[in-house]
């Protein structure tokens, strides 16, 4: 511990404005390089092993540990590298994002994030009605692992939801119909966008069509939260974390989405059912 704190007043001791300006100028570009990540899987994971390399760091300088100041100055490096390798095509989407959207100032000014209270009531009201009618969907909602490598499968919308609008772009026949909707901050961001199939084929019933077994596979790679609405039975069926929960009714449906999107940690087991609110 005592290593610890030498070091970090050593490291204070010659602090200069020569080194303020070199730290506000190394956390620009950090920032820069999270945001060119953000919305994609790579973030997840560039985030899991920062966490873990700093985790190395501070207790090999705790318990000065030989083999634990060996893997802080190698394993970071290697990791990095990893990274860059694993990742490489979530990499080049994002730069080429950036190309498209004008440089660095598309990724420092991003938009705010909205609420997704009043986006839970217009998607029960635009599931229920399509339900009712019969018309198939799927309407994925992003939390926090990001969805851009899906986004980009699809056709780019940037609107905010409307039952109409839902209910239009599901519309049979129509050039949107096939494929998934994507709900990023509680806008519309791409629709007719491409899911993987589920890994976990016993998770889905055998005789539920693709758009279940694409909900149930999105939510075993990622923690969004999928609507699905079943063109042949007219019900509504609601996945997360590679789990189905059907049949629900819009109120089920309102209660579930609350639970799921407002309360944080909230997760969908089997045969479950979400809480009924009075």
């Amino acid at each position: 511990m005592d290593s610890l704190f030498d070091d970090i007043g050593d490291a204070f001791s010659g602090f200069a404005l020569q080194n303020l300006l070199e730290v506000a100028i190394i956390t620009v570009v950090l920032f820069w390089l999270l945001r060119l990540l953000s919305g994609t899987t790579a973030m997840t994971v560039v985030r899991g092993i920062a966490l873990i390399a700093l985790a190395i760091i501070i207790l090999s300088r705790v318990l000065d540990s030989v083999v634990l100041n060996w893997l802080a100055g190698n394993a970071v490096a290697v990791l990095a590298l990893f990274v860059l390798i694993v990742f490489q095509p979530e990499f080049r989407r994002a730069l080429e994002r950036i190309g498209r959207a004008g440089g660095m100032a598309s990724v420092l000014f991003a938009p705010a994030a909205q609420s997704y209270r009043d986006f839970v009531t217009v998607l029960s009201d635009a599931a229920a009605a399509m339900a009712a009618r019969k018309v198939g969907a799927i309407i994925v909602v992003e939390r926090e692992t990001g969805l851009q490598d899906v986004v980009e499968t699809g056709i780019a919308v940037d609107a905010s939801p409307t039952a109409e609008l839902l209910e239009g772009i599901f519309q049979p026949g129509g050039p949107l119909h096939d494929g998934a909707v994507v709900v990023r901050h509680g806008r519309v961001v791409a629709a007719s966008c491409m899911l993987p199939t589920a890994i976990n084929q016993q998770a889905v019933d055998p005789h539920l069509g693709t758009r279940h077994r694409a909900a149930v596979g999105i939510t075993e790679q990622t923690d969004a939260v999928v609507v699905v609405v079943s063109e042949e039975r007219g019900e509504i069926s609601l996945a997360a974390d590679g789990r189905l929960l059907r049949p629900l009714d819009r109120r089920r449906l309102e209660n579930a989405l609350a639970t799921l999107l407002h309360g944080g940690n909230g997760r969908v087991r089997r045969g479950e059912t979400a809480p009924v609110r009075r």
